[in-house]
């Protein structure tokens, strides 16, 4: 599904995109689109942008076809979702202990709508960390 969503295929597209949008959170999924987890990732990400068009933008980001973030981002997971508004970068605490992305697909629609709302409401009160509804810590269940 990724041929659905916008793709960024430069550095300089990418920031544009986290600048230039003033109302809205903007979503990207840094990756691979040949990635299976990607796959079920961006699956999500489409069925979800028309549903959150009032509050969301969502980008796609090939990590080969533009490095540039990887170290800054530590973009080192098959897939990573990031979420920015007016140019900042929010944080988002899932429980897992890394508060800066979603490193794994998250299959579940209506978590996700739940999630971006999440960070929007507390992006628009100014809140550079936000506290995600549901608790991720026990994602792998040994």
């Amino acid at each position: 599904m990724s041929y659905m969503l916008p793709h960024l295929t430069s550095g300089y597209a990418v920031d544009q995109a986290i600048v230039a949008e003033e109302e809205r959170v903007v979503v990207i999924r840094f990756g691979h689109d040949w990635d299976p987890e990607c796959m079920k990732m961006d699956e999500v990400l489409y069925a979800v942008a028309d549903k959150t068009k009032n509050y969301a933008v969502y980008y796609v980001v090939d990590i080969t076809e533009v490095p540039d973030f990887n170290k800054m981002y530590e973009l080192y997971d098959p897939v990573t979702v990031m979420f920015f508004f007016r140019n900042k970068h929010m944080m988002v605490d899932l429980g897992t202990g890394n508060n800066n992305k979603i490193n794994w697909a998250l299959t579940d629609k209506e978590e996700f709508i739940t999630l971006v709302e999440c960070v929007y409401l507390g992006a628009r009160k100014g809140k550079g960390l936000v506290i995600s509804p549901k608790d991720y810590s026990t994602k792998y269940k040994y």
